[in-house]
């Protein structure tokens, strides 16, 4: 709950019903049936994670361009982070094991984001080659490139979006390109 009027606390741009329903966005394009019934990705506790940090990495990338970004990303990096406990926990992980199985998410996280970012600066084939790395377990280069150009065009659209729409959550994800479309 936040407090009408609190000293020691700065405002918060971002409502925390508006990081739930930005972060619905980002789990919700996730999990459309497209990636994993055409483009490859394993329909496993792993291939749905690494889809969800690609989402999470192409919207936290631009909010790092938008001047009341900070505080955005760092509210979705804590959302993602409750989710992963969450999960972990419906799973029967124990109490003793949650911190280290976070610690490992994390790395996992920063270590992709580290990748896509580099990838996406050197272009759609580098990015191809992260993508087939990270989420496909280096299987399918073809359904990588896919994965990529979706992932360029979802770039290039978030790019697009003004700050008011990504502080409210009135965007969209583009639809996952389908193999043979052109990208």
């Amino acid at each position: 709950m936040l407090w009408p009027f609190n000293h020691f606390r700065k405002p918060r741009l971002t409502p925390a019903g508006t990081i739930e329903a930005i972060y619905g966005m980002i789990v919700t394009q996730a999990r459309e049936p497209i990636f994993y019934r055409d483009l490859g990705v394993p329909d496993t506790v792993n291939g749905r994670f690494d889809l969800l940090l690609l989402h999470l990495w192409l919207l936290l990338r631009r909010l790092r361009a938008a001047q009341s970004g900070v505080e955005l990303s760092q509210a979705l990096f804590d959302r993602f982070c409750e989710d992963m406990d969450d999960n972990l926990r419906e799973m029967g992980v124990g109490d003793q094991v949650v911190p280290k199985r976070m610690q490992a998410f994390g790395e996992a996280f920063y270590g992709r984001v580290q990748a896509y970012d580099q990838a996406i600066e050197t272009g759609p084939e580098a990015l191809a080659q992260a993508i087939c790395k990270n989420i496909l377990n280096g299987v399918s280069l073809d359904h990588a490139r896919h994965l990529a150009a979706y992932a360029v065009a979802a770039n290039a659209d978030l790019g697009l979006t003004d700050e008011a729409a990504l502080r409210l959550g009135s965007f969209k994800f583009p639809a996952p390109l389908q193999e043979g479309e052109a990208s």
